[in-house]
């Protein structure tokens, strides 16, 4: 059986019992399998408490790949650090985010076993999670534009495009793999796409 690491990545998920706890049963066995009482047990606390803090299993679950995604954003953004203008910093941020989505465990096990729980995700609205992360990128392109690296455009509409340009990506990795192989240079063609689609 392949061993999947329980750790949350998000120090603030491994703080919180609940947190840690649902991602402990998600990592083991998918979202559609993990149950409100699962994660309480986990937890050591009951179904009322996990109620009256998160009001029910899809805003813990909510919280979680929120809190996950929102920390591979910031850790992303450091590592990119400072760049010649927001639009190097944006697009060079968004493309190591996708990479490290690929392969992050919690990600990739919903990928595994509950792809179709995304779907609505994909073609129906945007999630809380995808919220949290456009709202993100929404402030930095507002930041491009003002010095000059990003061209007029509605930052939200500019933040939802790159997200579901970016999320295609992540959804999509195995079939890039499949046909052009693992080094195939789809991050850079992701870099291209992001660049030219923000650029004045």
């Amino acid at each position: 059986m392949t061993s999947h690491r329980h750790t949350a990545t998000d120090p603030a998920v491994a703080a919180d019992p609940v947190l840690s706890a649902a991602h402990a049963c998600v990592i083991e066995v998918g979202l559609r399998r993990t149950t409100l009482a699962d994660i309480a047990r986990r937890a050591g606390v009951s179904r009322m408490t996990l109620y009256r803090t998160y009001g029910d299993l899809s805003g813990i679950v909510s919280a979680l790949l929120t809190c996950e995604l929102v920390a591979l954003i910031d850790r992303a953004r450091s590592d990119v650090g400072a760049r010649a203008g927001v639009r190097e910093q944006l697009v060079e941020t968004a493309v190591l985010v996708v990479e490290r989505l690929v392969e992050h465990p919690l990600y990739r096990r919903v990928l595994d076993l509950d792809p179709e729980l995304l779907l609505p995700l994909v073609v129906d609205r945007l999630g809380s999670t995808q919220q949290a992360a456009a709202e993100l990128v929404a402030a930095q392109v507002g930041q491009g534009q003002r010095d000059g690296s990003i061209r007029p455009v509605d930052p939200r509409l500019a933040a939802t495009c790159m997200l579901l340009t970016a999320q295609s990506f992540v959804f999509s990795a195995r079939v890039v793999e499949a046909e052009h192989g693992a080094a195939s240079g789809a991050l850079g063609e992701l870099r291209r796409l992001l660049d030219g689609y923000l650029a004045p």
